[in-house]
């Protein structure tokens, strides 16, 4: 099979979903921001830095006034300061609860893409198992033309009559061999596709395991409780508007006062005495100051009603889509089991008796060709109708989001 030559293990869908979960460099691109943010909420309780002052106070600009003399113990004085506000205790909690919440968001961003990866995997596997079963039966009809060439090169080797015959047998034999190329090629670029998605050496040979199962969805598009509950596009949805609250409450707590409390140290020049200033602070919100914050509160409100309608438009394309899809899986299916089991084994029975029939000379090789073509050609078709139905699982899958 091309670069994927020599002995390979047979390698489940479930070994290769769960390795692209541990190992694909998209979700630890994820996780390295959902830690960056985990660790970032360590600090949400922090506070404002203490402000430090030093300088000159109440100094006259004639230096020699400074020092005392016998009429004034001297002017001006050294002053050390330091000022701390306390913020708000509903402030700080609020932070708190919106930083230590920021990456439930990114979580549910990680799972969706993990949904969308494992759909990519499950349609390519299911693809390269597809293919492999093609390559199956191209080979054994590349061995029934064999045989009926070499009856043809040695049964009429002198007769001129059946030689046009012959030579559309030889150039259906070339066909099956140019699909079997063709069909080997794309079964080998799933399998580099599928090595990408697992961040493993492209050229890594694996065999796909021929099990798969057809599964039936009756009545889960109705569900939009367990589809609001499983989808991470819609949990991303409602965290984002849990987040938009918590900035609310954040705004909210910056309309309430916030005390700070400042402390001077004064050394006097000249003669004068040390002295201290203790004074209270407080921030005092007034209407033209919190214009901002009551604007952003109102715009978060609107961005909730935004993202609501989003989350009932995304269920409600949801629920049609899966609706549509699972109508044509149940139709696929009803073509794929007419063709297993009426069309195929048909067309396998007209072929060997006109087999049977030419080796016992009472029928033409023109009959066994075509016999074989039909038969040929049934069995891809069977192959594409479980291709479609495999496809339509997956597609169904994803918007359910069951992995």
């Amino acid at each position: 099979m091309g670069v994927f030559n020599g002995m390979s293990q047979t390698l489940s869908l479930d070994a290769i979903l769960k390795t692209i979960k541990n190992n694909n460099p998209q979700l630890k691109m994820y996780d390295a921001d959902i830690q960056s943010m985990d660790a970032a909420a360590e600090g949400s309780k922090s506070w404002m830095a203490p402000q430090l002052s030093t300088g000159l106070f109440m100094a006259p600009y004639n230096t020699k006034m400074w020092k005392g003399d016998m009429m004034s113990r001297g002017m001006g004085m050294y002053m050390i300061g330091v000022s701390q506000m306390f913020p708000n205790t509903s402030k700080l909690k609020a932070d708190s609860d919106y930083m230590n919440a920021m990456s439930s968001v990114e979580k549910e961003n990680k799972n969706y893409t993990l949904n969308q990866l494992n759909a990519i995997a499950k349609t390519n596997y299911y693809q390269g198992l597809v293919l492999d079963k093609k390559l199956k039966v191209a080979n054994e009809n590349l061995s029934l033309l064999k045989y009926m060439i070499k009856s043809m090169e040695i049964r009429y080797q002198y007769n001129m009559d059946k030689l046009p015959i012959y030579y559309k047998a030889k150039s259906q034999w070339s066909v099956v061999e140019s699909m079997i190329v063709m069909l080997q090629n794309d079964s080998n670029q799933k399998r580099i596709l599928l090595n990408t998605l697992m961040a493993r050496d492209k050229n890594t040979p694996f065999e796909f395991d021929m099990n798969y199962e057809l599964k039936e969805y009756t009545g889960v598009q109705k569900d939009t409780v367990s589809l609001a509950q499983n989808r991470s596009d819609l949990k991303s949805i409602e965290k984002t508007m849990a987040l938009n609250q918590m900035k609310a409450a954040i705004e909210k707590a910056k309309l309430a006062p916030e005390f700070g409390i400042k402390y001077d140290h004064m050394i006097g020049l000249g003669q004068q005495p040390q002295q201290f200033s203790l004074m209270g602070m407080v921030t005092i919100p007034m209407p033209w100051s919190t214009k901002m914050n009551r604007a952003n509160i109102e715009s978060l409100k609107i961005k909730n009603e935004s993202l609501a309608w989003q989350k009932q438009m995304i269920l409600n394309e949801a629920t049609g889509m899966i609706s549509g899809m699972n109508t044509e899986l149940i139709n696929l299916k009803k073509q794929y089991d007419i063709a297993e089991k009426s069309i195929i084994p048909a067309l396998k029975r007209n072929y060997d008796t006109a087999v049977l029939a030419w080796q016992n000379n009472t029928g033409e090789l023109f009959a066994v060709l075509d016999a074989w073509e039909a038969l040929n050609m049934a069995q891809m078709e069977s192959l594409d109708k479980l291709q479609s139905i495999l496809t339509t699982q997956v597609a169904i899958e994803k918007q359910l989001e069951n992995n």
